[in-house]
């Protein structure tokens, strides 16, 4: 009896220990780590205007639609751009919601964009991310949109292209993924909201 009530306290000590330790300790040190070396991003990477007006985020994606704004991806997450609700649809390749939701997504964007109907589309234009809130958009779909936000805007399409390549983010570490465009920051290039 002696060596079980031993065996319950050093499991209580071990348990309250690591307790301080991964509950308390650890939170603290990550934190203030992250504060000290990755501050905007530990923030949210909240993108501000040149007035100090808080814009929105680098790492969420937003819904516009006007044609005078570059359009991000679909979004499944909710009602669309709900941070609360993020998630994609789960649909598999075979899926025929999923085939028809493509099949209209890419006649819209063919539409939206004035394209020919042989030519392809990205995918990143008719299919929604894994988490549905994806800021970027290929440079490829953004080189697309340009003749119809300069269209809209009554701006020299080469203007436009210039501001895609400017905002254009090269590959994580110089080797993971693709160059991508984030959607929100480029459309508040367009607007002159940003440096």
């Amino acid at each position: 009896m002696k060596t079980i009530l031993i065996e319950i306290k050093n499991s209580v000590i071990a348990v309250l220990i690591t307790g301080i330790i991964l509950c308390g300790f650890y939170p603290v040190i990550v934190f203030g780590l992250s504060q000290l070396l990755f501050k905007h991003q530990a923030n949210g990477s909240l993108i501000t205007a040149k007035d100090g007006k808080l814009l929105g985020s680098g790492w969420l994606g937003q819904n516009f639609s006007s044609d005078k704004y570059f359009h991000p991806r679909p979004s499944a997450a909710g009602t669309g751009y709900d941070a609360s609700s993020s998630g994609g649809t789960n649909l598999g390749p075979t899926s025929r919601k999923l085939i028809d939701s493509v099949k209209a997504a890419v006649g819209q964007y063919r539409k939206e964009n004035n394209l020919p109907a042989g030519l392809p589309v990205p995918a990143d234009a008719v299919t929604s991310s894994g988490s549905g809130l994806d800021p970027h958009i290929s440079v490829k779909n953004a080189r697309i949109q340009v003749a119809r936000v300069a269209k809209a805007r009554s701006l020299d399409p080469e203007k436009v292209q210039a501001l895609v390549e400017k905002q254009t983010e090269g590959r994580s570490l110089g080797i993971f993924g693709e160059p991508g465009v984030n959607v929100l920051k480029l459309n508040l290039a367009l607007d002159g909201q940003l440096e």
